[in-house]
């Protein structure tokens, strides 16, 4: 019992961190973006007595807002878990970015751009605003910002978890070049999409945006800042 409790601990005497925490952080992740569900199908329809298909304006943007800061607390809650908990601090400066670096991540965004024009038939923050107006329009991107945040965030805990676990598995120089959390969030977050619009294609979609994102937050070495701004420029345009 003396030596399993041993080699529990790391020399600080606090335990060691396991793929399987990071990913329960993840799949938390997931978890909080599926608060938006109960909110959606039977909160505020019950509040409202219609469906979300029918919400005046304002219940629109009281939605939003509502969402908005769940993901907020939800987010912020994790990071903090992160950081306390099992020493993960995401805001640690990353390593500078190479040339090709910026130019890949440059690449990525114009391939979803150009994947959201084809589905939206145009530029889809252009169509958003022409279908919306203003007003919807600026709180529909206030959500779509938090909403990056969450499917980050499934990506970098499924990205360390896999790492734990298979890294070894594979050579040497492919080590952290695998996107796994791209993987775990497109299964996760991209299949919820096929269950909330009733449409496999959504969910295959899904599945393939959550790899471009895990491979775009590699490509920038991990920076949470970078990686925000980079999947809420593919995501959201």
């Amino acid at each position: 019992m003396k030596t399993n409790r041993k080699n529990s601990l790391n020399t600080e005497g606090k335990r060691n961190v396991r793929g399987i925490d990071y990913l329960s952080m993840a799949l938390t992740a997931f978890g909080g973006l599926g608060m938006e569900v109960l909110y959606a199908f039977l909160l505020e329809p019950h509040l409202y007595g219609t469906s979300m298909q029918e919400w005046t304006t304002v219940q629109t943007i009281f939605h939003w807002i509502l969402t908005c800061i769940t993901w907020g607390i939800w987010g912020y809650w994790l990071i903090c878990i992160s950081k306390n908990k099992y020493n993960l601090d995401l805001f640690s400066t990353g390593k500078q970015l190479k040339r090709y670096q910026w130019a890949l991540a440059l690449l990525f965004v114009i391939i979803a751009i150009a994947m959201n024009s084809y589905d939206w038939k145009g530029l889809k923050v252009v169509r958003e605003f022409q279908h919306k107006g203003l007003l919807l329009f600026s709180f529909q991107y206030l959500y779509y910002a938090f909403e990056t945040v969450l499917f980050m965030l499934i990506i970098i805990f499924g990205q360390k978890a896999c790492e734990l676990w298979l890294d070894g598995l594979f050579p040497t120089h492919l080590h952290g070049k695998i996107p796994y959390g791209g993987i775990i969030c497109g299964l996760t977050w991209g299949l919820a999409h096929a269950f909330t619009k009733g449409s496999l294609a959504a969910g295959l979609s899904g599945i393939l945006w959550g790899f471009m994102m895990g491979s775009a937050y590699l490509v920038i070495n991990k920076d949470i800042r970078k990686a925000w701004l980079v999947m809420f420029l593919m995501f959201a345009f």
